[in-house]
């Protein structure tokens, strides 16, 4: 049986251009830094859970939920092929017994704040939004887009962002968790304008904080799909 199960809705994605040096502390054992020719992206990610099951249990009030994360890529050569996979640096959500089951269970970085998301759909446009709280202070992540999608193209940046199925977690120099996320090919829609207003330095700490004066190379909002989160297992 599947860990978790769910439905990913409405991913906003700004992708940022860092120095990979930046994430030598961060990187999981047994991995290594996956980059889009040659460039190395950290992602800021919201998007809404939906339809979500625990060990294939709804549990009342943890359903449909927002989560904001910061993640970077990796990859783990295996068998003569990679595995692509994502490191979370931090995933927010609304819902403390949420924070506490990754935690605990996936030794992940969650932190609970307040949280609210808009959709909405006026004629030919589409707008999502996230915001979360940090210290008072509310941040936000917006984007108008197309509300028809589009297929994402083989070898673009946008499957390479999208087309990573597996979880990579630290837990220090010669361990790592691994589990796999399985989901199908998703569909895009055109970004059209966009709008970050986050704390970086409040919300990921001082290390992150440059990101508040950096801005994103790329926007995308995939529109997701049902996924399975599986049960993970250590690479020593």
């Amino acid at each position: 049986m599947s860990f978790l199960k769910a439905e990913w809705r409405k991913l906003a994605i700004a992708n940022y251009e860092i120095d990979a040096s930046l994430l030598s502390d961060y990187i999981p054992f047994g991995t290594e830094l996956d980059l889009w020719n040659g460039r190395c992206y950290l992602s800021l990610v919201g998007f809404m859970f939906v339809n979500t099951k625990l060990l294939g249990l709804k549990f009342p009030g943890h359903v449909n939920f927002e989560e904001v994360n910061l993640r970077f890529y990796v990859k783990r050569p295996l068998g003569g092929e990679d595995r692509r996979g994502v490191v979370f640096i931090k995933e927010i959500v609304p819902k403390p017994a949420l924070t506490f089951i990754a935690n605990s269970v996936y030794k992940e970085h969650y932190q609970t704040l307040e949280m609210d998301h808009v959709w909405e759909e006026k004629e030919e446009l589409r707008t999502v939004e996230y915001q979360w709280k940090t210290a008072g202070i509310w941040n936000s992540f917006k984007v108008e887009a197309s509300r028809e999608p589009t297929e994402i193209l083989q070898g673009s940046e946008a499957e390479f962002i999208t087309e990573h199925y597996w979880g990579y977690t630290r837990i220090n120099n010669k361990k790592s968790y691994e589990y796999e996320v399985t989901h199908p090919r998703w569909q895009q829609y055109e970004v059209k304008d966009c709008k970050i207003s986050v704390d970086f330095e409040k919300t990921y700490g001082s290390q992150f904080g440059f990101l508040n004066k950096l801005q994103p190379v790329s926007v995308m909002l995939a529109e997701g799909s049902e996924i399975t989160v599986e049960n993970k297992s250590s690479i020593v």
